[in-house]
C-alpha cells in the first residue's frame, strides 16, 4: 500500500522506541491504532451513505430549486 518493507518498518519502530521510550510505546501504538480504526469507520459509513441515495441530475436539482423559490416566493 504504503512501499513499505521489512527494513522500513523496522527503522520506523526503532526509532519510535527512541523517541517514546518502552514505557509510552505501547499507549503510542493504541491510539494509532484507535484513530485508523475510527477513520476506516467514517469513510465507510460516508461511502454507504453516497451509494444509498443517489444524487440527482444536476439539471433537475436546479429546477427543483427554482420551482421550490418561486412557491416560497409566492407564500409570501
Amino acid at each position: 500500500m504504503f512501499g513499505i518493507g521489512v527494513p522500513e518498518l523496522i527503522l520506523i519502530l526503532i526509532i519510535g522506541l527512541v523517541v517514546f521510550g518502552p514505557g509510552k510505546l505501547p499507549e503510542v501504538g493504541r491510539a494509532v491504532g484507535k484513530s485508523i480504526r475510527e477513520f476506516k469507520k467514517a469513510t465507510t459509513a460516508v461511502t454507504e451513505e453516497l451509494e444509498a441515495s443517489p444524487e440527482k441530475p444536476r439539471r433537475e436539482a436546479k429546477a427543483e430549486t427554482k420551482k421550490e423559490e418561486t412557491a416560497e416566493a409566492e407564500a409570501k
